[in-house]
């Protein structure tokens, strides 16, 4: 629990500390944000905003996830080093967060709104999406426990098993399915990172119930004397939960800059990163529906792209909403920005605690 407390505190002081000085360098540089002709009015203002601050999120969780693994031994002699959990988690984190780094830099540099084309951006996603999900089926623990499974899950292993035909059909099924889920997550923050601190403010609640559902599968994990009935098969759930409160913390210390005027924006580098890690922590700590409702808010936002896109053409030319994604309809109805952002938290906290609610009620009735 030391180890915890140490990551998460370490992650928000290098984030808090170290996002000032990354504008500074960012002003200097004059990286900053181009913003959409189309869109609110009132968002022309924060043209010129630096922007790429998911850069210092993921540097801020990186660094904290390994220092942390340097010191617990020192405190906690006998304590295991870096997981094969942790670092897959890492490793989609950081991957989207190249791809949404080299999409910022294009903006920047070209001078312009839009980044990389569809294709290009396409490609990368799916280059490290399926590099991560063909990892997580292997590196088995000694209990036999790879750090995902071909079952689909929802609090646990559902029982409906991708490797009916076979287990390589499995797990091309898998790869498939784990990429459904991070370019869904990926896609959902990003679409959601339109108004200060929204997306940042959002993530915390989600990286903080996956800190306690870590904690929570840790204590009740199989094979443990502390479990009950109802058990979890989780490989590394107390790495998770490491690693969920890093993020966390990264956050925090982020939002305090990023909040309402923001000082910088996270960008498609933090965006991309951030929802990689969602789906990761989904795949990983096998509550891949219970996803769903737990990222509620960022699955409203994209429900409500999808429908303005697909009425739009159907109806040829009609709109259900005032703007998508659906935080700019708001917007342009007279709420205050602050009060839209504000009113999501809401809305997203009430999500993560039905979440949590299900995932809960599960183990007693079960137990």
């Amino acid at each position: 629990m030391v180890s915890l407390l140490i990551g998460s505190s370490l992650a928000l002081i290098l984030a808090f500390a170290g996002t000032p000085l990354f504008i500074r360098f960012l002003v200097k540089k004059s990286y900053g944000q181009f913003v959409r002709d189309d869109g609110p009015t009132s968002h022309h203002t924060k043209r010129g905003t630096p922007t790429m601050g998911g850069a210092v999120i993921v540097a801020s969780v990186v660094a904290s996830y390994f220092i942390t693994h340097l010191i617990s031994p020192v405190i906690n002699p006998g304590t295991f080093g870096p997981s094969a959990s942790g670092l897959l988690v890492l490793f989609l984190m950081v991957g989207m967060g190249l791809v949404g780094f080299i999409d910022d830099y294009t903006k920047i540099s070209r001078q312009r709104s839009l980044g990389l084309n569809a294709k290009a951006k396409i490609i990368l996603q799916t280059l490290v999406g399926v590099t991560f999900a063909i990892l997580a089926l292997n590196f088995p623990n000694a209990q036999g426990r790879t750090p995902a499974s071909t079952e689909i899950s929802f609090i646990r292993d559902t029982g409906i098993d991708l490797a009916f035909a076979g287990t390589l059909i499995g797990a091309i099924l898998f790869i498939l399915w784990a990429n459904l889920i991070i370019t869904g997550t990926t896609n959902g923050v990003n679409l959601a990172d339109g108004l200060d601190g929204l997306a940042a403010g959002a993530s915390i609640l989600v990286f903080g119930a996956y800190f306690l559902i870590g904690i929570w599968q840790s204590n009740q994990s199989c094979g443990s004397p502390l479990a009950g009935a109802v058990c979890y098969e989780v490989r590394d759930p107390m790495d998770l939960a490491l690693l969920a409160g890093a993020l966390a913390g990264a956050l925090v210390g982020f939002l305090w800059w990023n909040t309402s005027p923001a000082k910088i924006f996270m960008g498609d580098t933090g965006s991309l990163a951030i929802g990689g890690a969602i789906a990761a922590f989904a795949i990983l700590s096998r509550t891949e529906l219970l996803l769903v409702i737990l990222a509620g808010l960022f699955v409203i936002i994209t429900l409500s792209v999808i429908i303005q896109v697909g009425y739009f053409k159907i109806s040829g030319g009609k709109r259900v909403f005032k703007m998508a994604p659906l935080q700019h309809h708001f917007e342009l109805k007279g709420w205050a920005e602050v009060t839209v952002v504000v009113r999501f938290w809401i809305v997203a906290g009430l999500c993560v605690a039905v979440a949590l609610g299900i995932f809960y009620a599960e183990w007693v009735v079960g137990n």
